[in-house]
């Protein structure tokens, strides 16, 4: 496994409970880890708008169908090819939970090429 990160800025001040929103990314990389393929590469890039912030981060692996991307972040939803991996389907709920009560929201797209979270956060609350 490598993880490739890029930031267009050095230093980013976000006014969120850096605990719980950590919680959130930690939850989207640790599945990018247990649903990658072997030796996958993870990309982290970080970008900053006018008014938010993106969090992107891809890899290749388990292909998310377009039917189950909403059913994701159900609380214990488990996508119908992830049974091989140990899981209880708490952590995208709670990544939701966690940037949607500071004012944001995650976003999924997954094709054979990639799978992409896209997180964005408010740089204002």
């Amino acid at each position: 496994m490598k993880i490739i990160f890029d930031a267009n800025h050095d230093e980013i001040n976000l006014p969120h409970d850096h605990r719980w929103t950590a919680e959130a990314l930690f939850n989207i990389i640790d599945n990018a880890v247990k649903y990658g393929e072997a030796n996958t590469v993870i990309e982290i890039t970080i970008k900053k708008f006018e008014l938010f912030l993106k969090i992107d981060i891809a890899n290749k692996g388990l292909v998310i169908p377009e039917h189950e991307q909403g059913k994701i972040f159900a609380r214990f939803y488990r996508g119908q090819n992830t049974s091989l991996q140990e899981g209880s389907g708490i952590g995208l709920y709670l990544s939701r939970e966690i940037v949607s009560r500071q004012g944001g929201y995650i976003k999924v797209k997954s094709d054979q090429d990639k799978t992409l979270f896209s997180v964005f956060l408010p740089l204002e609350i």
